[in-house]
């Protein structure tokens, strides 16, 4: 009788064996479909573009800024803008004027006077676009002095949206 229950045992114990190997191998399955999901997804979607907005100097390098000028002296620096967005951008540049009250962050900028406006500039693709040349000088002396660049998309139908600003700080000495 007692080897009966041990045979009873063992047929339990293999039977549990058995099934705990079915019920692995089917989840290693689905582990490997749902991870094949994913490799496909991420190879196959579309990857997300972005842009770039940049100050130039008046080599038409993002270098060496000036960092000092005086009173009603020329500044020159060109903008930058390159598309890699998948998709045509249309935008357009608003150039201002800021100082110590200027707020600037991820927003459009507060308490800045607009210096110019570009017209609609629309870029295809991977491609970049460098300005003409911008000459700015300030009448009043101050340390903050700010020259701002904001980018703006202008969409085909719907109301300008902002993208980014760049800026330069200036000591202005008289």
């Amino acid at each position: 009788m007692f080897k009966m229950k041990n045979k009873e045992a063992k047929k339990k114990v293999t039977n549990s064996y058995e099934e705990f190997d079915k019920l692995l191998k089917i989840l290693l399955i689905i582990g490997i479909i749902v991870v094949s999901g994913f490799i496909i997804y991420a190879v196959l979607s579309p990857k997300s573009g972005y842009w770039y907005l940049g100050i130039l100097n008046s080599d038409k390098k993002a270098e060496n800024y000036p960092t000092n000028a005086a009173v009603d002296e020329n500044i020159t620096f060109y903008i930058s803008v390159g598309n890699y967005l998948n998709r045509e951008f249309s935008f357009h540049l608003e150039i201002l004027k800021g100082n110590n009250d200027t707020v600037l962050g991820p927003f459009p900028s507060i308490n800045a006077t607009t210096f110019v406006n570009s017209s609609t500039i629309t870029l295809q693709h991977r491609e970049v676009w460098i300005s003409s040349a911008f000459n700015v000088s300030f009448s009043q002396a101050g340390a903050n002095q700010t020259i701002i660049a904001e980018l703006w998309e202008v969409p085909s139908a719907g109301i300008r949206r902002f993208y980014d600003v760049v800026y330069v700080r200036l000591n202005i000495t008289s």
